[in-house]
């Protein structure tokens, strides 16, 4: 059975009250290994992530590791929310690198209304300088993430529409279609029997796509499982492991803002190991990781 370890019993990250935009909480972090360092960019609120004391603002922080557990970051956010459809700030990032270009998936929330949250795009060539692209569907969903390859000439993207996790190709990265259903929560599961979505970008191996992905059980705990995707056509699953790969376990894991949760929205390969960075309780992050040759389905 594949399981993740925990790198630290800690956070990895954990909030900064000196910082009033990232004060109460980090956690839902993009993750991408580039010049041999792990780059990862987080969510932040100002206040509590879960709505208790009133409207929170979300930003993306940037910190930098040389061994993927010591982190340095950035004093200022590095996208905020200056736009009308990211009034309340940009949350749970994926990243992706095509050719020189960093491609950064995002929800953008506005809060102006009920479902006012849209995936969003923006383009980078040094992780820390970001240029939006806009809403990508015009319809209220999240847990996006563009796969790291072009698949039959075309862009790949995951979206959730509840509660199941879909696919979507765009020749243009404006025009989306093709929509695919690809996993089903699971009615008879115990814990992700009320919805799924992805966790990080897929990661391209010779069996097929892996994926890390969140499932949600009834309670309202959030755990991570794991599936292999064909090559050539991702809307095919090969495997999916019944049990969870990571699930809530430390004091802050499941006594946060949101408790019981963990969180993925992003992995690297560093050498033969696979880190896992999540959110815990969406309050801080951590990491946990499993060597390459164990993941075996």
């Amino acid at each position: 059975m594949i399981k993740l370890k925990r790198v630290s019993d800690q956070p990895v990250l954990a909030p900064r009250e000196e910082n009033p935009w990232e004060a109460a909480a980090v956690f839902n972090c993009a993750a991408i290994y580039e010049d041999g360092k792990v780059h990862l960019i987080y969510r932040a609120t100002d206040i509590t992530s879960n709505g208790s004391q009133g409207k929170y603002i979300n930003s993306f922080g940037y910190a930098v590791s040389a061994d993927g557990v010591n982190f340095n970051r950035l004093e200022h956010p590095i996208f905020t929310n200056d736009i009308p459809q990211e009034a309340r700030g940009p949350e749970d990032p994926r990243i992706v690198k095509i050719d020189d270009v960093f491609y950064m998936m995002y929800t953008g929330y506005g809060g102006r209304f009920d479902g006012d949250y849209r995936i969003s795009l923006a383009t980078s060539r040094n992780l820390v300088d970001w240029k939006r692209q806009g809403v990508m569907l015009d319809e209220a969903n999240k847990d996006a993430s563009l796969f790291p390859e072009k698949i039959n000439g075309k862009y790949v993207m995951f979206h959730r529409r509840p509660p199941n996790i879909w696919l979507a190709s765009s020749g243009d990265l404006v025009h989306w279609d093709d929509h695919r259903c690809v996993m089903e929560a699971l009615p008879d599961s115990d814990w992700e029997n009320e919805k799924i979505g992805i966790g990080g970008p897929p990661i391209k191996t010779d069996e097929g796509w892996l994926l890390i992905y969140h499932g949600v059980s009834k309670d309202k705990c959030y755990r991570l499982g794991i599936a292999l995707l064909d090559l050539a056509d991702p809307a095919k699953v090969i495997k999916r492991q019944a049990e969870p790969i990571l699930e809530p376990e430390l004091d802050w894991e499941i006594n946060g803002y949101v408790p019981n949760v963990v969180f993925s929205c992003g992995q690297v390969i560093i050498g033969d190991e696979l880190f896992v960075y999540y959110g815990g309780a969406d309050t801080a992050i951590g990491v946990a990781k499993i060597q390459m040759k164990d993941i075996t389905f």
